[in-house]
């Protein structure tokens, strides 16, 4: 297998395929761009083209490294012109059979030696590996939406994926100017885990009347510093996306209460409110902007942010318990990858484990939700004043 990455194929001309293959263009890669739509690749292209045209005129970048961009770039009209690539990513529709048969077709294109990765952001990496005569050579690369600004890129090998092909794909991407961080084949990998309590606790604040969503978003802005608010996270998102990602995490985890979706949310997607998309979610929007008053009380807004910290540094604690990754890059994927204002174990030693068990406990007694259970490390953190990994 080569060193140097050279020559690779993007299957999947959407938001993220396009983005995948500009990140590889603008590291000097030769990319094929491959869609199952006849025009699909096409009008991506379009779409690149004023987009890098935007970036020319705010001077981020100059016209002649531009048309570098976009020239490294080839529409392809079928699978067949993979032949010759390194890697090729999937960056298609969120459907496992689809998929599974993407590579089957792709197995018997390219050479024994390409690498085949999957995009996917919710579905298991060993649910794709299993179909394929060399799982060794499968492997996912999680891109984050946009893919060209978003630092952080989870790298989740399945059980059968050759561990120096983990290795090479760090060095890939590094040299792609990303934050690489190595996840298990675990539901939601690390961002997807982990950033649910941020929604779900934030929405379970709101369906006790305990506050309004522009209340709850600007006490962790303003109070949290966090870059934006869950409800007007979500909001961006869309529901739908996020309603069906919250639970198919919760379905993964055999019904884990940590995990369970919220109501507030399932009815928005029933109405059809799903976010800035539609004009209404759990705002409205006029001119693009989304309607607010909150109410900016200090001391309601500190309770919020304690209640939704100690969700999510809980489920961070977890993950490391459950070895899905190390430390580090739970750190990295959290502030990279959902820009977090800091590492969850940073904030969780600024706060006090055992002010964090503290809140959850208290939560857990006064609700009799086990959602609210802490994690016995947390336990154990709080009790010795160590934080042991295994």
């Amino acid at each position: 297998m080569d060193l140097t990455l050279t020559k690779t194929t993007v299957v999947g001309a959407g938001a993220m395929g396009i983005g995948i293959a500009q990140v590889l263009s603008q590291a000097g890669v030769s990319v094929s761009l491959y869609d199952k739509s006849s025009t699909g690749a096409e009008k991506a292209m379009e779409r690149l083209a004023k987009t890098l045209d935007r970036l020319v005129l705010k001077g981020k970048i100059k016209k002649e490294e531009a048309d570098g961009i976009f020239k490294r770039i080839t529409p392809i009209d079928s699978l067949e012109g993979a032949k010759g690539s390194q890697l090729v990513i999937e960056a298609i529709p969120e459907n496992l059979e689809l998929k599974s048969e993407t590579f089957k077709d792709l197995e018997n294109i390219v050479s024994l030696d390409t690498v085949l990765a999957t995009n996917t952001s919710s579905l298991s990496i060993a649910s794709l590996a299993k179909n394929l005569s060399d799982p060794e050579r499968f492997i996912g690369i999680h891109f984050f939406n946009p893919a060209p600004v978003m630092p952080l890129v989870e790298v989740i090998p399945s059980l059968a994926t050759s561990p120096e092909l983990i290795d090479r794909c760090k060095q890939w991407l590094t040299a792609m100017g990303k934050s690489p961080v190595v996840a298990k084949d675990s539901p939601g990998f690390i961002v997807n885990r982990v950033a649910r309590a941020y929604y779900g606790e934030a929405m379970n604040i709101f369906e006790e009347g305990m506050a309004s969503p522009d209340t709850i978003d600007w006490a962790m802005t303003s109070l949290g510093n966090f870059r934006m608010g869950p409800f007007l996270l979500t909001d961006f998102i869309g529901h739908d996306i996020n309603y069906a990602v919250s639970e198919s995490v919760w379905r993964q985890f055999y019904f884990e209460p940590r995990f369970r979706p919220n109501i507030s949310q399932k009815r928005l997607v029933e109405m059809g409110w799903l976010g800035r998309k539609t004009g209404r979610g759990f705002y409205r929007y006029e001119d693009g902007a989304a309607i607010t008053a909150p109410v900016k009380d200090e001391k309601l807004g500190k309770e919020i942010l304690e209640r939704v910290l100690a969700l999510i540094i809980n489920e961070a604690i977890d993950a490391l318990d459950h070895n899905l990754c190390s430390k580090k890059d739970l750190e990295t994927a959290m502030t990279k990858g959902v820009n977090y204002p800091m590492g969850l174990i940073a904030w969780a030693e600024n706060i006090g484990p055992e002010k964090v068990l503290k809140t959850l406990c208290e939560l857990q007694k006064k609700t009799g939700d086990m959602r609210y259970r802490p994690s016995p490390l947390l336990q154990e953190w709080a009790r010795t004043g160590k934080l042991e990994l295994k």
